[in-house]
C-alpha cells in the first residue's frame, strides 16, 4: 500500500479504530504506539554488480504496558500529516516495523473494514537475488536499477 492510499483510508473512515492484522492473521495488540515514522532510502549494489535504490515511509509499531492505550484513524491520519516534510512525496509504498519475538518489517497487503475500525493486513517481506539471470535463476520482478547503470557482470557469470 503506498502512503497516498493509506492517508485516503484514514481519511475516508477518520472515526474508526486503527488496527493491524499480523500475515498470519494474528492481530497486533490494540494498545500498540506509533513511535516512529520515517522515511527510508536504501542505495545498495546488488550481487550482479547494479546499483539500485529503494524508498519508503515506515512505520514503527511497538506495544508497552499501557494497555488501554488506542490509535484511531484521525488520530494517525495526523501523525502522517506531521511528517509531510519528512517525506519525498505520497507514492512511497508503506511498511511496518514491529518486534514479536524479532524485529521484523511487513509490507501492506491490503485492509479490511468493520463496523468500527480499519484493519491493515500485513505481508512478509522477502529476500532475492537481483540479478537472476547472472545467477542462472528464473527472473521476476526487480527494483529498477539507478541511472540505468549495467551490471558489472556479463551474461552466464557468476557473482
Amino acid at each position: 500500500m503506498k502512503l497516498n492510499e493509506l492517508k485516503s483510508l484514514l481519511s475516508e473512515f477518520s472515526d474508526r479504530h486503527f488496527r493491524i492484522s499480523l500475515p498470519d492473521g494474528d492481530a497486533i495488540p490494540q494498545s500498540f504506539h506509533v513511535t516512529e515514522v520515517g522515511h527510508v532510502h536504501k542505495t545498495f549494489l546488488d550481487c550482479g554488480g547494479t546499483l539500485r535504490e529503494s524508498r519508503t515511509c515506515q512505520l514503527q509499531i511497538w506495544v508497552g504496558e499501557d494497555y488501554e492505550h488506542r490509535i484511531e484513524t484521525g488520530k494517525m491520519a495526523s501523525i502522517l500529516e506531521k511528517t509531510k516534510s519528512l517525506l519525498p512525496d505520497d507514492s512511497v509504498p508503506v511498511e511496518i516495523e514491529y518486534e514479536d519475538k524479532v524485529i521484523s518489517q511487513y509490507t501492506i497487503q491490503g485492509h479490511r473494514l468493520t463496523d468500527d475500525a480499519v484493519i491493515l493486513n500485513l505481508a512478509n517481506k522477502h529476500t532475492e537475488c537481483l540479478a537472476p539471470e547472472l545467477c542462472g535463476l528464473p527472473s521476476i520482478n526487480r527494483l529498477p536499477a539507478l541511472g540505468g547503470k549495467s551490471s558489472c557482470c556479463a551474461p552466464g557469470q557468476s557473482c
